[in-house]
């Protein structure tokens, strides 16, 4: 990967709809040249996929949750049926697995109080855990979907 593929990886993060003209006027390439630098990093998988970025409120989802789950059971089983049931889950927005006091992060995202409380007892019913501990975000401070780019 090279300087001008950072550039086309920095104009896409900003906006993936502009036209290919477009991207490319903006590195220093005709189209086709950028259109196949682009296809070449789908292909690398350097670029998964391109979406729209939705207003949580505008779609009444005005609460974010993030939960620390601990578990007693640290199986390979027991992980495989976790993951695919909190994957499952529709209000779940990331999933990580830890190191430190907890062993799960979860993002949540979800209408109201009362929301939460239906995923909540939705999630302890589907299997065991520890414990769960639940930190609603008050503010939203910054949020992006736009990665640091390293210089190469």
């Amino acid at each position: 990967m090279d300087a001008i593929d950072r550039k086309i990886l920095a104009v896409l993060q900003e906006d993936a709809t502009l036209p290919v003209a477009e991207i490319g006027h903006r590195v220093g390439l005709s189209s086709t040249p950028c259109w196949k630098r682009i296809q070449r990093l789908e292909a690398a998988g350097v670029i998964q996929k391109r979406v729209a970025v939705l207003d949580p409120d505008k779609l009444g989802l005005g609460v974010t949750v993030f939960v620390s789950i601990e578990t007693g059971d640290h199986s390979e089983a027991w992980l495989q049926r976790f993951a695919e049931t909190v994957s499952a889950m529709p209000e779940v927005l990331e999933f990580y697995r830890m190191a430190g006091d907890v062993d799960y992060m979860l993002r949540v995202i979800v209408p109201d109080i009362a929301g939460y409380d239906a995923f909540y007892k939705r999630l302890i019913a589907s299997i065991p855990l520890k414990n769960v501990t639940s930190r609603f975000a008050m503010e939203k401070i910054k949020s992006t979907t736009r990665l640091p780019i390293p210089a190469a």
